[in-house]
């Protein structure tokens, strides 16, 4: 995004990039430079977690054979 467009719009794109995590990139000059939410971690500290979400033990599946579906 421009300068001007982010002049133009500069309370939108900030609550934007709060609400989303997203950072925004504005490029001047041929030089980028990036407005990133503070308070937020990298998108991996974003995700949520979900206990019951796998139906079986994990080490079940570490130690599962999938020679049978392999064909390369």
């Amino acid at each position: 995004m421009t300068l001007s467009k982010l002049r133009a719009n500069l309370y939108r794109i900030v609550d934007t990039v709060i609400l989303s995590g997203r950072g925004v990139e504005i490029e001047r000059r041929g030089r980028r430079v990036r407005i990133v939410s503070a308070n937020e971690g990298d998108a991996l500290d974003q995700l949520k977690p979900h206990p019951d979400y796998l139906q079986t033990d994990p080490e079940a599946l570490v130690h599962m054979d999938w020679s049978q579906e392999w064909h390369p």
